[in-house]
């Protein structure tokens, strides 16, 4: 059981709000936090992480109670079983790669799963660098992998991608999934990227005013219901589903996810991540690839 109940009072850039939500993650999922900037997300995120006390309700992950504000329950930080994931990496900048996950470690005289993970994540040529001397992806690899080495109770992730450019950001999510899936992480995401949010998270929240607004998969959350007329705009794929002989091409389309019908010929080639052309005409939307 994963349970995230609580009410903190937050001060945001407009004045004073009063956090709330009551959120249920499934094991071994990604759940994302989507939501304007200011709305809590991140602080969210460090009241799990036991770096801010709520001002009241629960927090039960694996079922283990974290925080409990009626039974006077507050785990310290070092006894929450949490990976954490930041923008800005927050590595160690006077240790390599190897020591930054050595760390990390209960006991940092375990060499097993440090060799696993620089294996796994592919970083055992660069164990010996520094983090100044690694791109920005590298960085991050090794901060996921750090995160990861605990093996956590859960993965907290605060918009871990967003400093990077868009090909960076397409791949790191690719590994992302893939270290997810392997370690059968229960993860939380905070992003502002629809793009990402669609193409990483099993389950979606959106926040607004402190509140939770809407739950549910991507699509349901953001797939648009709007008719179009003719228009031409270009976007990025969300995903591609087959529906009876037909294509569902889910294309994002500034904050809107709009839903094309194509048939097999127009969806040769057109991958998740690709940039393209919508156009439109008596209602007929026509989807062109701009690579």
């Amino acid at each position: 059981m994963n349970r995230v109940m609580i009410s903190k009072h937050l001060s945001g850039a407009s004045g004073g709000f009063e956090l709330s939500v009551d959120l249920e993650l499934q094991s071994g999922k990604i759940h994302t936090l989507f939501g304007r900037s200011g709305e809590g997300k991140s602080s969210l995120l460090r009241m799990i992480a036991g770096l801010l006390q709520p001002d009241s309700g629960r927090i039960v992950i694996d079922g283990e109670v974290w925080f409990d504000s009626a039974a006077g329950i507050n785990l310290p930080p070092q006894q929450r079983r949490v990976g954490f994931v930041f923008q800005d990496y927050a590595l160690f900048p006077h240790m390599s790669v190897e020591q930054n996950l050595r760390f990390a470690l209960d006991d940092p005289r375990h060499k097993e799963p440090v060799d696993e993970l620089l294996h796994v994540t592919e970083l055992w040529a660069l164990r010996t660098k520094k983090p100044h001397e690694l791109s920005g992806g590298q960085r991050q690899r090794v901060a996921l992998a750090r995160a990861l080495i605990r093996k956590p109770k859960i993965l907290l992730l605060d918009e871990p991608l967003s400093a990077l450019d868009h090909a960076m950001r397409l791949k790191l999510q690719e590994e992302l999934l893939r270290l997810q899936e392997r370690f059968n992480a229960t993860a939380l995401l905070v992003s502002h990227d629809i793009g990402e949010v669609y193409k990483l998270s099993h389950h979606v929240f959106e926040v607004a005013h402190g509140a939770l607004r809407r739950s549910g998969s991507a699509h349901e959350v953001f797939a648009t219901q709007r008719l179009s007329g003719k228009f031409r705009f270009s976007g990025e794929v969300l995903c591609i589903e087959k529906s009876d002989i037909l294509y569902v091409v889910n294309v994002l389309v500034g904050h809107d996810v709009v839903r094309v019908v194509a048939n097999a010929r127009e969806i040769e080639g057109l991958h998740v991540g690709q940039k393209v052309l919508l156009s439109s005409k008596a209602f007929n939307p026509l989807i062109v690839s701009l690579e």
